[in-house]
């Protein structure tokens, strides 16, 4: 029988919340093959229009273990810098993983700072165990939020 699994993970940034949430999140699909051209090779919306619904994909070099994922927006709030996807295709989908889901929310500070917070839930496929996946997507995640934050930093102008 599959169980249900899930970890969660806080991420500090000296960037404001807003830009961080729309350069790491919102906009990725766009930013990923350039700022992280060794693991992603390219990605691009799918369906829809960057709004609830829509599926964008991405697709890796021979860093990642599989060829591409899809994910589906479930929430958006990109006032409260808020948002919920499904892995939908690729990304272990029907090989190791049955569902799995990510809720990301990118948090002001009193400083003008932020913290990511991100809860994956995800359900495996029986007889499959977890080793070193949690570690991984951690390590995977927070690459993405420092990234975004070192391409802010440089660039103070975007995404305002």
């Amino acid at each position: 029988m599959a169980s249900t699994n899930s970890w969660t993970l806080e991420i500090t940034s000296p960037v404001a919340a807003p830009r961080l949430f729309r350069a790491a999140v919102m906009d990725w699909h766009t930013l990923a093959p350039k700022l992280a051209s060794h693991v992603v090779a390219s990605a691009h919306i799918v369906q829809g229009d960057a709004h609830v619904g829509s599926l964008r994909q991405f697709n890796f070099t021979s860093a990642m273990p599989f060829d591409f994922m899809k994910e589906r927006l479930e929430f958006l709030d990109a006032d409260k810098c808020e948002c919920k996807s499904t892995l939908v295709e690729g990304g272990g989908i029907g090989v190791a993983i049955e569902t799995a889901t990510s809720h990301i929310k990118v948090e002001p500070t009193a400083d003008g700072r932020s913290v990511v917070k991100v809860d994956s839930t995800y359900k495996l496929q029986p007889g499959v165990e977890v080793k070193d996946e949690i570690a991984k997507a951690k390590e995977s995640v927070t690459a993405i939020f420092k990234a975004a934050e070192a391409y802010l930093v440089a660039n103070p102008d975007a995404y305002n």
